[in-house]
């Protein structure tokens, strides 16, 4: 893939809870989303401004259709933290090659023990993930407290599994996939480069989105530690902020 915009950018890659819809169940932004859209027509037709693609810890099912609405027909978007890409140029789907099946079997495993442990408490595992767990709970403030225990849990059956906190639910993930990881593949795939490449994100899980670009910014309801380690961060929040961000990259 070739594409050189006149600008400082080439490519956006931008996660989706918190930036371009909420992580909670309210309706997404549809007017916002609009007006991502319209950049990316005229980013792929005029090549004036950089791409805006995905990268998400959800399903890729879920990533696939914020890319169709957002109109990015060329470049891939990253789902499940960095387990898949799907490649909206021809529609094909590419799992991390790195994962195998003794790593499919501990996620089977955990999905098991998990299930066991806190599925009588209300925990519910996110549907559509295949190499990784998502569990969420009504009450935040009880999902945030088992978080040690399920990482003692897995650190005891020797897992390679870590276990991070979002705002509404607890990860857990390969330990060597993540958002960098699948980067890297997208950036060797494609031919972007870092130096041409923003991102956007709001939680420490965006971290590795900020290492692999040369440039990060945050909306406003971004977690603290991320805002202190951002180029720019927007007074608006969710998508009205990545517009207000895209504004600063053009500028």
């Amino acid at each position: 893939m070739s594409f050189r915009t006149n600008g400082r950018y080439d490519l956006v890659i931008c996660d989706i809870d918190g930036c371009l819809s909420p992580e909670s169940h309210a309706p997404i932004n549809i007017l916002g989303l609009s007006k991502i859209a319209e950049h990316n027509r005229r980013a792929i037709q005029n090549r004036d401004r950089p791409v805006v693609t995905l990268c998400s810890g959800r399903p890729i099912g879920f990533v696939e259709c914020l890319c169709r609405l957002i109109q990015n027909t060329l470049v891939p978007c990253i789902g499940e933290n960095g387990v898949w890409l799907w490649r909206p140029a021809d529609n094909s789907f590419e799992c991390d090659p790195s994962i195998s099946d003794e790593h499919l079997e501990a996620v089977h495993e955990a999905r098991k023990l998990l299930r066991s442990l806190y599925q009588s408490s209300g925990v519910i595992q996110q549907p559509g993930k295949s190499a990784s767990v998502a569990l969420y709970h009504p009450d935040t403030a009880y999902l945030r407290s088992i978080v040690p225990t399920i990482a003692e849990e897995f650190q005891k059956r020797n897992w390679p599994i870590r276990v991070s906190m979002t705002w509404l639910y607890i990860n857990c993930d390969l330990q060597h996939i993540n958002k960098a990881t699948a980067i890297d593949r997208l950036m060797i795939q494609t031919g972007f480069e870092r130096e041409r490449t923003a991102g956007i994100g709001d939680t420490m899980g965006d971290r590795f989105i900020a290492e692999r670009v040369s440039w990060f910014g945050c909306p406003a309801n971004s977690e603290a530690e991320m805002k202190g380690t951002a180029d720019y961060v927007s007074p608006h929040d969710e998508v009205e902020g990545v517009l207000d961000i895209l504004r600063e990259l053009e500028g």
